[in-house]
């Protein structure tokens, strides 16, 4: 698979504080990755970085192209949706779908027109008179209707009900994506997409701490819970963390042997919620 973002490097700060540093990474195409972190980790900077929409040192290629010089071309396949769609509020469905018509190169406007057909969303109604979930829905057509290469969703959700939540995803797996685009997430919402994700990346204080396929987190990480009586064995085989349950220990260990911690109690994979927790603490401090 080729890669359709390689960092190298990459760096950005901000006065004192670095919310870039020295990150490295490759994402290949067809791929869902999520890049999750506590706020101010770096999530949004790298995503600005990613989009042109800021300046960095280091190496960053994005579908072939530098962001910093060829934005023009770069946005040609790129598409963006930010944790609020900003429109503006006297603007009518059918004036934004007429928009989008006439400046980019790639929006199909019958794809646009399917979408909103599935909404309560009537051509001349207008932003004010909308909920916030109606917005996400009109700018999710407007961008599911280009012929993207890479999307990218900042906290896309953020805000909504969990109908409105499953609605967006289920529409992206749906209507968007297929193996030639790529998706890139950012959510506090870990539990919501761990099901559609391909690849995780965890970010703290600008670095990246954990970098994968979904399938080696689930070979790499396990969970046992742990009866009193083995709490101690469990503890000397150094757990990344450790939670009490209803009398019992559950703890996280990273690369010891399955088999190992079978012999201490019931084993299990770890949901990225909890890994993001234990991988995390301190960090909020």
């Amino acid at each position: 698979m080729s890669a359709v973002i390689t960092a190298s490097g990459l760096g950005k700060r901000y006065k004192n504080t670095a919310a870039l540093d020295n990150v490295s990474f490759q994402i290949a195409s067809g791929r869902i990755v999520g890049l999750i972190g506590p706020n101010g980790a770096g999530k949004t900077t790298a995503l600005k970085a990613i989009l042109g929409l800021t300046d960095f040192s280091g190496e960053l290629n994005v579908l072939g192209l530098d962001p910093r010089t060829q934005r023009d071309k770069l946005m040609e396949q790129v598409c963006f949706i930010a944790d609020v769609a900003v429109l503006p509020r006297w603007l009518r469905v059918r004036e934004a779908v007429d928009f989008v018509a006439h400046v980019h190169p790639r929006f199909n406007r019958a794809k646009c027109e399917a979408f909103l057909a599935r909404t309560k969303l009537t051509p001349g109604q207008r932003v004010r008179q909308m909920s916030k979930g109606m917005i996400v829905q009109l700018h999710l057509a407007l961008v599911m209707a280009i012929d993207a290469r890479l999307l990218v969703l900042d906290e896309p959700t953020l805000g909504l009900d969990i109908l409105y939540r499953k609605q967006f995803y289920q529409n992206l797996l749906e209507d968007y994506f297929d193996e030639n685009k790529t998706i890139i997430v950012t959510t506090h919402q870990v539990e919501e997409v761990e099901h559609i994700l391909t690849d995780l990346m965890f970010i703290r204080d600008g670095r990246i701490i954990l970098d994968a396929d979904m399938e080696a987190i689930g070979e790499r990480f396990i969970e046992v819970m742990v009866n009193a009586d083995r709490a101690g064995a469990a503890r000397a085989l150094k757990p990344l963390d450790e939670r009490q349950v209803f009398g019992k220990s559950i703890f996280l260990f990273d690369g010891v042997e399955r088999t190992q911690l079978e012999a201490l109690g019931e084993t299990r994979r770890p949901s990225v919620s909890d890994l993001f927790v234990a991988t995390m603490k301190g960090t909020y401090a």
